[in-house]
C-alpha cells in the first residue's frame, strides 16, 4: 500500500516522510515547494510536483503510484496572513482538500488522514482541551481546518474511506539539523532570531491569569507529531470503512512564554541576554491552551516521547546549521 504525503517536503511533511519510511511503509510524496524543499527528502522517495487544485494531475499522480492511502499535510498556514488573505486560504486550504478528496474517492484510495491544527479550538476556557471541546477558531485559518475536518469526515462516511484528523498544537523540535523549521512563525525561532540579532526576545503580555503572567502552551516535538501520524496512518488500515477517528496531539503539559524563553538562553548559552522584554498582549492569544492527550493514547496507544529541553536543544542545532554565528 502506498501512501501518498501532500505538503512531504515541508518542515512537518519531511518528518513524517522519515517516520513512515523507517517504519517500513511505502510513501511518495506531492508538493508545489512554494514553502517546501525537496533536499529535505530522500532520493528514493517518488516525488511529484504539483498542486492540490489540479484535480487531473492528481488522478495521473494516484494511478501511477498505486496510491491507497492519502496523509494530508499540504495548506496555507499563517494566521495573519489568513485574515488578511481569506479567499486565499479557503481556495488553497478548502477547495484543495475538495479536489484531493475528489481524486482520491476516483482513485479508490481507502485511508485519509487530515493534519488539522488545535486553531480549532479559538480561546477555549478550560485548564485541558479535549476533542470535545466546542469549537470557536477565531481566524480563516482555524476556519479552514474546521472545515476540512467536516469535509473528510463527510466524504468518509459517504463513500467508505476511513478517515482521521489530527489537531496538533505547538510545533518544536526537528529530528536532524537538516530537516529543521527554516520559517521564524513560532515562539522557538521567533527568540533564536532576535538572540542572534543581539536584541532582547519579545514576550506579548506579562499580566495574564496564569502562574507568572504570560501565556501557558502545550509544546510538542515535531518528531512525536510524526509518530503521531504514523500510529493513525497503520490504525486506519484495520479500522471500519467510513469511520473517522479526531484526536489532539499534544503532551497534556504547559510552559509558559516566560519559562520557555529562560530554557532557550539556558541551551544556547545566551543565559541573562535571553531576558524577554515585555509588549502589548497580541489581539486574540488565550491565556492558555493545553491538550488533553488521552483520547490518542486510548485510541492508537500513541504518548509523546520528548520534552521541552529536547525540543529547544534539537531545534537550535538546526538554526545553527543556517546561522553558524548564533552558536555560543
Amino acid at each position: 500500500m502506498t501512501w501518498l504525503i501532500t505538503g512531504g517536503a515541508g518542515f512537518i511533511g519531511a518528518h513524517v516522510v522519515r517516520a513512515m519510511r523507517e517504519a517500513g511503509e511505502a510513501v511518495a510524496v506531492y508538493d508545489d515547494l512554494s514553502t517546501g524543499d525537496r533536499s529535505r527528502l530522500p532520493g528514493d522517495v517518488p516525488f511529484v510536483r504539483g498542486t492540490t487544485l489540479d484535480g487531473a494531475h492528481l488522478r495521473r499522480t494516484m494511478e501511477e503510484l498505486s496510491v491507497r492511502g492519502v496523509v494530508h499535510l499540504a495548506a496555507k498556514k499563517q494566521v495573519a496572513e489568513s485574515v488578511a488573505r481569506p479567499l486565499h486560504y479557503y481556495r488553497e486550504n478548502v477547495e484543495g482538500l475538495r479536489t484531493l478528496l475528489d481524486a482520491s474517492v476516483d482513485g479508490g484510495v481507502r485511508a485519509f488522514l487530515f493534519s488539522s491544527s488545535a486553531a480549532v479550538y479559538g480561546m477555549p476556557h478550560v485548564k485541558l482541551v479535549t476533542e470535545d471541546t466546542p469549537c470557536a477558531p477565531m481566524n480563516p485559518y482555524g476556519e479552514t481546518k474546521l472545515a476540512g475536518e467536516w469535509l473528510v469526515r463527510a466524504t468518509g462516511s459517504a463513500h467508505g474511506v476511513a478517515t482521521a484528523s489530527m489537531r496538533y498544537f505547538n510545533v518544536a523540535g526537528t529530528a536532524e539539523p537538516e530537516l529543521a523549521d527554516t520559517g521564524v512563525f513560532n515562539l522557538v525561532p521567533m527568540v533564536f532570531e532576535k538572540l542572534t540579532q543581539g536584541a532582547a526576545p519579545v514576550v506579548f503580555g506579562d499580566d495574564y491569569d496564569t502562574a507568572d503572567g504570560t501565556c501557558v502552551r502545550d509544546f510538542i516535538h515535531v518528531e512525536d507529531i510524526a509518530s503521531a501520524h504514523l500510529a493513525a496512518a497503520r490504525a486506519l488500515v484495520d479500522r471500519a470503512p467510513g469511520t473517522d477517528l479526531t484526536v489532539n496531539i499534544g503532551r497534556g503539559e504547559g510552559v509558559s512564554v516566560r519559562e520557555m524563553i529562560d530554557l532557550i538562553g539556558e541551551v544556547t548559552g545566551y543565559g541573562a541576554d535571553a531576558t524577554p522584554v515585555s509588549a502589548a498582549r497580541r489581539a486574540g492569544d488565550p491565556a492558555r491552551v493545553v491538550a488533553s492527550a488521552d483520547r490518542i493514547r486510548d485510541a492508537l496507544g500513541w504518548s509523546a516521547r520528548h520534552d521541552v529541553r529536547e525540543m529547544v536543544a534539537s531545534a537550535w542545532a538546526g538554526w545553527c546549521r543556517l546561522h553558524p554565528e548564533a552558536r555560543r
